[in-house]
């Protein structure tokens, strides 16, 4: 067994498809594929399940996949103690985000990790809702998330990094949309855009919640898993959506965004990593981050 086997396994099972894995691996299909089989004869299991459509893990994969972390992490853990030798923080972390919600926490983390430690290596993965992201984090894929808070996961630790309150987001001709404020309720007739529910989204959650307590259930009109894409919907006035204030700045033409009367609805943003799995390259990010991104005090 060699440690690319491993490496061409991990990433086809991550990506679910032989032709990303290889542009990510940067190497032709047929080679990556070759190299899968060969992994599947070592160990004499198969793998993957394959057909011209789709591309699946078996059971034996499921069950050799944190095996094969544990082994990739053990060499990068090794590598990274004979460089440190030398007095430096080597290492690799990958980082999970939504999107534009994190827009305000990770690039001031990801700016501050690259000048203070560069040579740490850091891939960004884009696009991982808080439930894909505790999973990833749980399974060892991902090395450090933005999530919602709370989590449902023992293995998963958490801080608290940002707390924004809801407002809506409305097409610049609503009729609302010279308001400085809107009660929740006035909105029980709107058409909203959201993400669906099957994606995981703390943001989804949290705001399907605030309308049932304002004594209704929104009628979806549209889902998406983007939340920019939410937006951009929005300016085309397929409906309304809700989203926190840290996006108003940066809401498209044709959008605006009012805040919500009356007691304020919170999104409450963290920052997750697994509890059994902190590296010292993740250690210093973490230490790092409570400088970058300090928990907000109660008010």
């Amino acid at each position: 067994m060699e440690i690319r086997w491993l490496q061409a396994f991990v990433a086809v099972a991550e990506e679910l498809h032989f032709g990303r894995a290889a542009q990510r691996l940067q190497m032709a299909q047929s080679p990556l594929s070759q190299t899968v089989r060969k992994l599947e004869k070592d160990l004499e299991v198969t793998l993957f399940e394959r057909n011209t459509r789709s591309v699946a893990l078996t059971a034996g994969g499921h069950a050799f996949l944190p095996h094969a972390y544990h082994i990739l992490e053990s060499v990068e853990t090794a590598r990274q103690a004979a460089r440190a030798s030398s007095g430096g923080v080597y290492g690799h972390i990958k980082i999970g985000f939504t999107g534009v919600l994190n827009h305000l926490s990770l690039p001031p983390l990801t700016r501050a990790l690259r000048q203070r430690y560069p040579d740490i290596e850091l891939t960004l993965v884009g696009r991982i809702m808080t439930r894909d992201a505790v999973a990833q984090l749980e399974s060892g894929a991902l090395d450090l998330a933005f999530v919602g808070l709370p989590v449902q996961s023992s293995a998963v630790a958490t801080r608290l990094i940002r707390r924004e309150p809801f407002g809506v987001v409305l097409p610049v001709d609503h009729a609302l949309a010279d308001r400085e404020e809107i009660e929740l309720r006035e909105l029980a007739d709107e058409g909203f855009v959201t993400t669906p529910l099957s994606a995981g989204s703390s943001l989804q959650e949290v705001a399907m919640k605030a309308c049932v307590d304002a004594g209704f259930r929104p009628r979806v009109v549209q889902e998406i898993t983007d939340p920019y894409m939410i937006l951009l919907l929005v300016s085309t006035g397929v409906g309304i959506a809700l989203m926190t204030s840290g996006i108003a700045p940066i809401a498209p033409p044709g959008t605006v965004f009012v805040p919500l009367a009356g007691e304020p609805v919170y999104m409450q943003h963290g920052l997750g990593w697994s509890a059994k799995r902190v590296s010292p390259a993740v250690k210093v990010a973490l230490a790092l981050a409570e400088d970058i991104l300090p928990t907000p005090i109660e008010t």
